[in-house]
């Protein structure tokens, strides 16, 4: 077990080269680097400049707790309904020189992701939240077509100033995990404080959690279940004044054996970034895709079809 004093400095030492690199990453840099050779690269310029109807755009869904326990699918029912396009964001600005070629891989363009949002827009997509996404996994609750959910970790500042303009302008919403640590850190990669986080959460985006400090969930012992799971749902709950029903594992990373903590420590759902689903409790294991900030916008959209059409 990692005691507070322990992690404290870990986390600090864990942020300062990570930021070193202009990344806190959530994924290994081998999984990045094969979902960005699935696809040649080529480009695309999406023309078309205008939010989807109010009529597509994400729809309060019911909250998952008051669903009854008896029209929730059993876990082959879930696992059977065609996967809805789940794609992950870090940090959302342009490239500097000090950036490392593998954080290149998860810090998006401001240019690259207006034009991953724009091509969206054109091509039919409308942004679901994690309550819309529950539903229909859980009681087959129609969705918008062609829908899409944009996920953000970390909580980088960037995401507010840069990313949430954009989603404004084509009428997007999304799910901003945050890792409680950090709320409101300033330097070379700043956070958002407790008034942005609020404020997209008043806005209409979700709010998740992502750990206290990013720490991998398959290591917990005793108290790090406290410090890392329970203490940011409820941090995040004081700020937003709403409950934080869903949760991101750092790195991607889980087994099979932490999937029951999570539960019952309160959470509806949580999102990897895995290929394989876990086949006794999906709903903790709902798959995401990193948008890679090498991609072209075609090999962006070649990749989000490709990672979840038949699966």
């Amino acid at each position: 077990m990692l005691t507070r004093q322990t992690l404290s400095l870990s986390a600090a030492l864990c942020l300062s080269v990570l930021l070193s690199n202009g990344l806190m990453g959530c994924q290994s840099k081998s999984a990045s680097t094969n979902e960005a050779t699935t696809t040649t690269d080529s480009a695309t310029k999406a023309t078309t400049d205008k939010p989807v109807s109010s009529e597509e755009t994400a729809k309060a869904a019911p909250d998952p707790s008051s669903i009854p326990a008896d029209k929730i699918a059993d876990a082959a029912t879930i696992l059977a309904r065609p996967q809805v396009p789940v794609l992950c964001y870090h940090q959302i600005r342009d490239w500097r020189a000090s950036d490392s070629k593998s954080a290149k891989d998860y810090i998006i363009p401001v240019q690259s992701f207006k034009e991953q949002m724009q091509i969206l827009a054109d091509s039919g997509y409308h942004t679901i939240l994690p309550d819309q996404l529950y539903a229909y996994l859980t009681t087959g609750a129609p969705l918008p077509s062609k829908p899409v959910m944009l996920t953000f970790d970390d909580g980088d500042l960037d995401q507010y100033e840069t990313a949430v303009p954009i989603l404004d302008k084509l009428g997007f919403k999304g799910a901003f995990f945050i890792m409680t640590v950090a709320i409101g850190r300033r330097g070379k990669q700043p956070y958002m404080d407790k008034a942005q986080i609020k404020d997209l959460s008043d806005k209409g985006h979700t709010i998740g959690a992502h750990t206290w400090d990013h720490h991998n969930v398959k290591k917990y012992q005793g108290d790090d279940w406290k410090i890392q799971i329970e203490e940011p749902k409820a941090k995040l709950e004081t700020i937003i004044g709403k409950p934080v029903k869903y949760f991101a594992y750092p790195f991607g990373l889980w087994s099979h054996q932490v999937l029951p903590e999570i539960q019952k420590r309160g959470y509806a759902a949580a999102f990897t970034l895995a290929d394989k689903r876990d086949d006794q409790m999906p709903l903790y294991t709902i798959r995401r895709i990193i948008a890679g900030g090498q991609w072209s916008t075609k090999t962006f959209y070649r990749n989000m079809k490709q990672s979840f059409d038949g699966k």
